[in-house]
């Protein structure tokens, strides 16, 4: 093993194809790491906790979801951050040593502020400042040296290790400073070519039917300057491309054609669709055995039990050295 890893994902709705190569990366990860993968339900209170959301529905399906593309829990830690109590407690240790200016410089702090008041949200709390301080919390009580994420969120990772090295200086070397690994994470476009979102209705769901995804690919926004089948397309400018270029190998024969016009959108469209279906049919199956009632239960409280060995000794080093 090359070390310990810690990721996790908000429970605040259905995943989607945008969502898949996270996922996957954790796939090919948990070959070589011991693995924690955490479904963030306090993380989701940070931003929705007037929204009452139903957690017991929107936990049990992300579950479902990480095991469907391939996350094994004889592999890895699946579990609710809820349930591990250790995290909420460094979480308040380290926010007893951590300077507010420190949370206030994270970039995505005032920009998130700006963002969601506009919706209506008051993000003037506490939970929301700290939030990037329970995430340095949820990464360090597992020791991990690691950490997954795409390029947004390595501000993030710096403030873990500034405030591992802060607890390090003031009681001890006890806690490693994590590396980020950035994955490379395509940006899908949602099928009307705005940001893909479950409240766009423009997603493909990780759970689509055969059928489903036919009718997503044919409402997917292709040339405008294109009226017949034999005319130049201009793939650069095509929301099927984008998806092309991702799940068809064969994706520079379909742009030269489709520049020579000869190939027309409806075909394209079908054939898209049918990788489409190769890639999402294996997830199904899966699905269908973890879907049996009890299983996703027993993983999480497994998961929560595997995860909690890890944590209650890292919390017994933490409490001794601060003398608690």
């Amino acid at each position: 093993m090359k070390g310990r890893i810690f990721s996790g994902m908000r429970p605040t709705g259905a995943l989607h194809i945008g969502h898949l190569s996270v996922i996957q990366n954790w796939v090919t990860l948990q070959e070589d790491y011991e693995s924690y993968f955490s479904i963030v339900d306090l993380h989701a209170l940070t931003t929705g906790y007037e929204d009452r959301l139903d957690f017991s529905s929107l936990r049990r399906e992300i579950a479902l979801d990480w095991l469907s593309v391939g996350i094994d829990p004889q592999k890895s830690a699946i579990f609710l951050q809820s349930a591990v109590k250790e995290h909420a407690e460094l979480h308040l240790l380290f926010s007893m040593f951590t300077p507010l200016s420190w949370l206030e410089r994270v970039p995505t702090y005032k920009d998130q502020i700006q963002q969601l008041s506009q919706q209506g949200k008051d993000l003037g709390t506490y939970g929301f400042l700290g939030y990037p301080l329970l995430m340095a919390a949820d990464i360090l009580v597992y020791k991990a040296n690691v950490v997954p994420v795409g390029e947004d969120q390595i501000p993030h990772v710096e403030l873990c290790r500034e405030i591992a090295r802060r607890f390090n200086h003031l009681y001890g070397p006890v806690f490693p400073e994590p590396k980020d690994l950035v994955g490379k994470v395509p940006l899908l476009p949602g099928v009307d070519g705005r940001k893909m979102s479950k409240s766009y209705h423009n997603a493909i769901s990780l759970t689509a039917s055969s059928e489903e995804i036919k009718t997503r690919v044919q409402q997917m926004v292709t040339d405008p300057a294109r009226l017949r089948k034999d005319d130049p397309g201009h793939p650069e400018v095509c929301v099927v491309d984008k998806f092309h270029k991702i799940y068809t190998p064969e994706v520079a024969e379909v742009e030269e054609k489709c520049r020579a016009g000869k190939v027309g959108c409806v075909a394209c469209k079908r054939h898209l669709a049918e990788n489409l279906e190769k890639l999402i049919s294996p997830f199904r199956e899966r699905r269908a055995y973890w879907e049996e009632p009890g299983r996703v239960e027993k993983v999480l409280e497994e998961g929560a039990q595997r995860a909690r060995v890890t944590t209650s000794e890292t919390m017994k080093e933490v409490r001794c050295v601060m003398g608690l």
